[in-house]
């Protein structure tokens, strides 16, 4: 796999990861402050292993290493608009 689509891959997989942070606060309150999070995705191992590679050259001396494992995104969704109006004036 070319580089550029594992670096798209991991742009989609730090968002969601973020989402998840988001909506799980707890789960991020056990990351120590500085440290590295490294996103290991199960059901890619490729990917995984360019993590770890990226992950091994950019850590600073010292630094605590979170590695968080996911086992697989959920199918994407279009909207999470349950409802929507619209309203149209003229003149």
């Amino acid at each position: 796999m070319r580089e550029r689509e594992l670096i798209e891959k991991n742009m989609t997989l730090s968002i969601e990861f973020s989402k998840y942070i988001f909506e799980h606060p707890k789960f991020e309150d056990k990351i120590p402050k500085g440290a590295q999070v490294v996103l290991l995705p199960e059901y890619d191992e490729e990917l995984s292993a360019y993590n770890l590679m990226i992950a091994e050259k950019q850590r600073e001396k010292g630094q605590p290493v979170v590695y968080v494992k996911i086992e697989k995104l959920l199918a994407p969704r279009l909207s999470r608009v349950s409802k929507a109006a619209l309203e149209v004036k003229y003149g």
